[in-house]
């Protein structure tokens, strides 16, 4: 059986302006977002609500260190309705405070604690990548253990998922192409899972199209193409984003998780430092399935010879983040054999989504290629 569900209302505004005063953004409202984002777009909109700063509790990956120092302060609060606006990190740390429990947030991701929602959710995503305003994931550096995990439960998803084109104008260009370079794998992961149905199949396609095509007038134009082009990535991103919330990730985002976790490489980034190795891997295992239809799509978009796809995708990607060696990251031979632990032992929910079955000793031979 294959199930396909869009839970939350998608919402799309032109201006911050617009969404402020459609929702009535004020008194019982707890804002999370950074200091830039908020006085840059919203502090001469809004009066009365709540506003914690996300990076006043950490930087770099959302964590669990992070959530129960928020939790210190936010639980003196008196609020109704969460507003996330923000990247990925916002969003991962917001979901949970819209929950009837937070703390202790290691409960939460080992289920001793249920997921129960008891606050409305509103969810604007500042960069064109995470997809997380559609899913009902959150992904936290769970810093005790040295790896990072997901939890997915219904009560994590929006009640509106709100796109506006405008919060994306100031995003630098790093964290416009890790971001997308992450909503990329969303789409390709996704298309290859053993969910994927029909429907999913749309959305991924769609982003990869969208997506690939953008990059390739980057590539030509320069960063500053990209401008007239963020409608189409924040909506790409978001079909991205229902594609895998219904169909999950695999190998990609499994193995990226250590390199993340321990040496603070961004999400989108160390998806990319995985993307090549893993899918030229499952080329390898199985060859006629479901990756010829993937690689028939590449081969239009970028075209080229269908046993050139990820070569010539991985120069057109370098084009707009440039992908490191392992080692560069300042990984050592020793870490290999503990992150290939790391992903077999915690990452099953993943791991069980891949095209192809990957053993240990297939997991450890991708991360020595890369290294």
């Amino acid at each position: 059986m294959k199930e396909f569900s869009l839970v939350p209302n998608i919402v799309l505004f032109d201006t911050c302006r617009e969404f402020v005063k459609n929702c009535k953004i004020g008194a019982g409202d707890l804002i999370i977002t950074s200091t830039h984002t908020y006085v840059a777009h919203f502090e001469s909109l809004i009066k009365d609500a709540a506003v914690i700063y996300i990076r006043t509790y950490g930087q770099g990956e959302p964590s669990d260190d992070m959530v129960e120092a928020m939790y210190t302060d936010v639980k003196n609060i008196d609020y109704k309705r969460v507003v996330a606006i923000g990247g990925g990190t916002v969003i991962d740390v917001a979901k949970l405070f819209a929950l009837k429990t937070v703390s202790p947030v290691l409960d939460l991701y080992d289920h001793i604690i249920p997921g129960v929602k008891d606050k409305e959710l509103l969810i604007l995503p500042t960069t064109c990548g995470t997809g997380s305003e559609v899913t009902n994931i959150s992904i936290l550096a769970l810093k005790s253990r040295h790896t990072k995990m997901g939890l997915a439960v219904p009560a994590l998803f929006a009640d509106k998922a709100v796109l506006i084109p405008e919060l994306l104008h100031d995003l630098p260009f790093e964290f416009f192409a890790t971001s997308s370079i992450d909503a990329l794998v969303h789409a390709m992961e996704s298309y290859l899972s053993p969910k994927a149905s029909p429907f999913t199949e749309i959305f991924s396609i769609q982003a990869i199209e969208m997506i690939i095509s953008g990059y390739q007038k980057i590539a030509t134009n320069g960063e500053a193409a990209r401008i007239p082009l963020l409608n189409d990535f924040l909506i790409a991103s978001t079909y991205a984003g229902v594609a895998f919330g219904n169909a999950g990730c695999g190998a990609v985002h499994a193995m990226s998780y250590p390199l993340g976790a321990i040496y603070h490489v961004p999400h989108g980034e160390s998806n990319y430092a995985m993307l090549i190795g893993v899918f030229k891997t499952y080329m390898r295992l199985n060859p006629t399935g479901k990756i010829k239809r993937l690689n028939n799509i590449l081969v239009k978009l970028l075209g080229c010879a269908e046993d050139k796809v990820y070569d010539e995708m991985e120069k057109l990607l370098n084009r707009i983040l440039q992908k490191k060696s392992l080692h560069e990251y300042g990984v050592v031979r020793e870490d290999l054999i503990l992150f290939t632990e790391s992903v077999m032992e915690k990452q099953g929910r993943l791991m069980a989504n891949n095209y192809a079955e990957l053993s240990k000793e297939m997991v450890l031979g991708i991360y020595n290629q890369l290294y």
